[in-house]
């Protein structure tokens, strides 16, 4: 018998959980204390189509007003500032998945979604940016979200056909054509809705391009989930 994984039990029992953030002890059970979780921005105020931070709740920001999102329903619970902002670096380009552990938890605290799909399909990883980093960050998210609801994980749902550059170096135009046609979507009879889940929405093109792909594989109603969403410069404030 492996003694590891077994006395790697008995270190967490024995040891107090430290923050990992700024070391303190941990609180509610994982590795964040209770002022860095205090310090976790909700997105309390947004854009009701794509979850946009904003001064006050509305129907639909500038940008969806102008152009329609093809998703029914957005769910983005956290504002991607900081503590949260490093969490999500440690874990995505990190590979700390206690940090990924510590993020599903507070996803979870946040609430639930406003309505239960079907099942839930994380944004797939190309296969070649899966090997380099090892793990998918959607999925290690949605794996825990999926658990807790009682809803299926169905990852095999979602495919990636090729790669594409970061979008996290390009502007809001060139996300929109890096990610377009990128994915393709199976999906059996009977599968109606579908909830789609990623880390961090920023311009909402990459949930888009998951979105199109399900439809036109027959979904009828899909809804985009993410852990946070970043605002535009100054836009939260107005």
């Amino acid at each position: 018998m492996d003694a590891l994984p077994w006395l790697a039990r008995l270190g967490r029992f024995l040891l107090p959980l430290r923050c990992l953030l700024c070391g303190a002890d941990g609180h509610d059970g994982i590795e964040l204390c209770a002022g860095c979780t205090e310090a976790l921005v909700l997105n309390r105020f947004h854009c009701d189509r794509c979850a946009l931070p904003l001064a006050r709740t509305m129907e639909r920001c500038t940008d969806c007003a102008k152009t329609a999102r093809p998703w029914q329903r957005a769910w983005v619970p956290y504002r991607y500032a900081w503590p949260l902002d490093l969490l999500e670096t440690r874990f995505k380009f990190g590979g700390d998945l206690v940090a990924g552990k510590v993020l599903s938890r507070r996803w979870i605290a946040a609430g639930a979604p406003p309505g239960l799909p079907q099942a839930i399909v994380p944004v797939p990883l190309h296969a070649a940016r899966l090997r380099e980093r090892g793990f998918n960050q959607a999925l290690e998210l949605a794996r825990p979200l999926a658990r807790h609801h009682g809803i299926p994980l169905r990852p095999e749902l979602l495919q990636r056909l090729r790669s594409t550059d970061a979008q996290s170096e390009l502007d809001a135009e060139a996300r929109a054509a890096n990610i377009r046609d990128a994915f393709v979507a199976s999906v059996p009879p009977g599968l109606g809705h579908v909830a789609v889940v990623d880390d961090v929405m920023t311009t909402g093109a990459t949930l888009e391009a998951c979105t199109l792909a399900l439809q036109r594989a027959g979904v009828a109603r899909v809804d985009v989930w993410a852990l946070a969403r970043t605002a535009k410069p100054g836009y939260a404030d107005l």
